[in-house]
């Protein structure tokens, strides 16, 4: 595929900088971000499991729960099929950069990009985002023939009206309300980081041998010369 061909403005833009913003109980958007055949051609491609890093067990802060999985760490030189680096030269260009400036409130964001593939068992434990984070992408790729709805996987959006220090490991079920972003086929999540930006992913009940897959794009509010 070409380079600009990647992205649905269309979709992405139907919901105003200023709806995105207000939302509660912070700013968050799920939906397609990706035009059809750009989604299946990166799903085609994806990195094999076998280029993924184990992490498993990495103790977290403030007593949270380990969020295991399998990650690749993107870069210019890593040997991945092309179409993941000609979508990356999207995200960083002009047009994909203006949308976000309306969303997170800056004109540039340094922007850090890793897979995630989680297996059977593992979940993400209920927390917010480390400070220097203005907000993440999260890109979807579950083949909708293959991963069925009951396995979970979905991102809870989860509201926690202000009760809890973002130092802290509350449980789902400590959570007043919950709303989902939906993982299967052409999805995404786009939030903005907040203190208050709680969410997490329940523990998955796919098959052995099953993967959630996600891409996911952190916007990080250091440049590459801070520490």
């Amino acid at each position: 595929m070409n380079t600009g061909s990647f992205l649905d403005f269309e979709g992405l833009e139907a919901t105003p900088a200023n709806v995105f913003r207000s939302q509660r109980p912070y700013p968050w958007w799920a939906g397609p971000a990706l035009r059809p055949e750009a989604w299946r051609a990166l799903h085609e491609h994806l990195p094999d499991v076998h280029q993924l890093e184990a992490k498993f067990g990495k103790e977290r802060r403030f007593g949270q729960a380990s969020h295991d999985r399998y990650v690749l760490e993107y870069g210019q030189d890593l040997p991945v099929h092309p179409i993941w680096h000609q979508l990356v030269e999207e995200l960083e260009g002009p047009a994909y950069q203006r949308f976000l400036a309306g969303r997170l409130g800056r004109r540039r964001v340094r922007m850090l990009y890793h897979w995630h593939y989680t297996p059977r068992g593992c979940s993400v434990s209920p927390h917010c985002d480390a400070r220097r984070k203005r907000g993440s992408h999260i890109f979807y790729f579950n083949d909708p023939t293959r991963w069925q709805p009951e396995w979970g996987g979905e991102t809870c959006i989860l509201d926690d009206e202000g009760r809890f220090s973002h130092r802290s490991s509350p449980s789902f079920e400590d959570f007043a309300h919950t709303e989902t972003a939906p993982c299967v086929g052409n999805q995404s999540l786009l939030f903005a980081r907040r203190a208050n930006s709680w969410h997490g992913v329940r523990p998955l009940t796919c098959p052995e041998g099953e993967l959630r897959r996600a891409f996911i794009v952190v916007f990080d509010a250091r440049w590459p010369w801070q520490s």
